[in-house]
């Protein structure tokens, strides 16, 4: 596996590819698209990302020292910023999350080219991803 690190730098590249954001919406659509099933019972309130203006579910469970994500959204474009986010942080130790300080984000460019409630539901993602690793360590 990647380094933490090592996977942000990747994603930065490859959304620098795109020079068009029409482009790089499609490839966040694309991600979405590609997020594993979720399953329906695990789609209660507990799990909803609070400040969202759609729908995000995210799940996490402790697995051999490391957090796994699984998540879904019934929006396109939220459900591959989150897809994005799960491909970063899933499968990582609580204390390496928790130590991030997440600015890869500001890297891509996302928050200056979201709507703003998007923008705040990025923001909550993040917030509610290093709250889980925080909680875990």
């Amino acid at each position: 596996m990647k380094t933490l690190k090592e996977r942000q730098d990747e994603l930065v590249e490859e959304f620098s590819m795109f020079d068009d954001w029409l482009d790089k919406y499609e490839y966040l659509i694309d991600l979405g698209k590609n997020l594993e099933p979720f399953p329906e019972e695990l789609k209660t309130d507990d799990r909803l990302i609070k400040g969202c203006q759609s729908r995000v579910w995210l799940d996490a469970e402790a697995k051999d020292g490391a957090i796994v994500f699984r998540a879904d959204s019934d929006a396109i474009i939220t459900k591959g910023i989150i897809s994005m986010l799960i491909s970063v942080y899933s499968g990582r130790r609580a204390e390496e999350i928790a130590g991030d300080d997440f600015s890869f984000v500001d890297r891509l460019g996302l928050k200056e080219n979201l709507s703003p409630t998007r923008a705040n539901g990025l923001v909550s993602m993040l917030e509610t991803i290093r709250n889980i690793a925080q909680n875990n360590r």
